[in-house]
């Protein structure tokens, strides 16, 4: 049996029936009624909030979950191992509404976007305000996946210089150079924009301190729409105030929301949107479309699967 948690429309139900017609599905609203299935299902399809121990030790026929996301760092990696479970994400889906999402705060920040609505929205009629322009300028991209790549290609329509960060350092395409992560503090100088796009794991965590928003030049602006736990945000807050970047554009947080009373909220040159870089009216069906040719490899009894987690790694 497959169980989803993740609730889905009629549609898509009706999809995936018709395409499996010898399974057995069982769509739930809410992973609480998900519960009462839990003890026949071999597949289970969620968002991943719901995998903790006591679901575990219930689902005890379970051999693969699917989770419809891409964050997967809050899951129990070492029950999920040791039960022998597949687990797949659906990381790679994000990167076209993601990295639209980047262009677009870098160009609102660049043209003042905040200070024009704000003015509007008086009745100022203000044309000494100072415009900026992204063509031509240098872009560093950390995290060089599916969605940094989109990034880099559509910076490259502003015939930015583009750079990518990533654990490996090998050359991906869309960038005009690729460095290591450990080489981070190097490329930073050249730095107009930086758009991070780490997960979460050991090595990204607080990896942002202010050593790296005072490496950056005095103008440059930084934007976070990977895993908020990426930036020591004490550090950022002092390098704003201290005027060491111009602007940060922050989607992600260490505690969302965010509480009313952080200080970000009063900070002219931070921009705060509630974690929607990812959203699309085109997010289900993505994600499904890879959990429909996962489903195919498994029951073909295949090993190729899309977004194979490797337990051991976290991602």
């Amino acid at each position: 049996m497959i169980v989803f948690s993740a609730k889905i429309s009629g549609k898509h139900q009706d999809r995936l029936r018709a395409n499996f017609p010898d399974l057995t599905f069982q769509f739930c609203n809410s992973a609480d009624e998900a519960m009462a299935y839990i003890k026949d299902a071999e597949i289970y399809v969620t968002y991943g909030g719901d995998i903790k121990e006591a679901f575990l030790s219930e689902a005890v026929n379970i051999k693969w979950i699917q989770v419809l996301s891409a964050g997967i760092e809050k899951l129990p990696f070492e029950l999920i191992r040791g039960k022998n479970i597949l687990l797949t994400n659906a990381r790679g889906i994000h990167a076209i509404q993601m990295s639209e999402y980047a262009i677009s705060m870098l160009l609102q920040v660049s043209r003042q976007a905040k200070t024009i609505m704000n003015n509007e929205e008086n009745r100022v009629w203000d044309k000494s305000v100072k415009m900026q322009e992204i063509t031509g300028k240098t872009l560093i991209v950390v995290g060089a996946g599916a969605i940094g790549k989109e990034v880099a290609r559509l910076g490259k329509a502003f015939r930015m210089h583009i750079i990518g960060v990533s654990r490996s350092g090998k050359q991906v395409d869309n960038f005009d150079e690729n460095v290591k992560i450990t080489e981070l503090n190097t490329v930073l100088p050249k730095a107009d924009f930086v758009v991070s796009v780490l997960p979460s794991t050991e090595e990204t965590k607080d990896i942002y301190t202010y050593e790296q928003f005072q490496a950056m030049p005095s103008h440059s602006i930084f934007l976070n729409m990977g895993r908020g736990d990426a930036v020591v945000e004490e550090d950022l807050l002092n390098a704003i105030r201290e005027k060491e970047i111009a602007h940060v554009v922050l989607d992600v947080v260490k505690e969302e929301p965010l509480p009313e009373n952080h200080p970000f909220w009063e900070e002219e040159n931070i921009t705060i949107t509630p974690h929607i870089s990812g959203l699309s009216p085109n997010y289900m069906k993505r994600a499904l479309d890879i959990f429909d040719k996962n489903l195919n490899i498994y029951v073909n009894e295949k090993d190729n699967y899309i977004n194979k987690i490797d337990l051991s790694r976290g991602y």
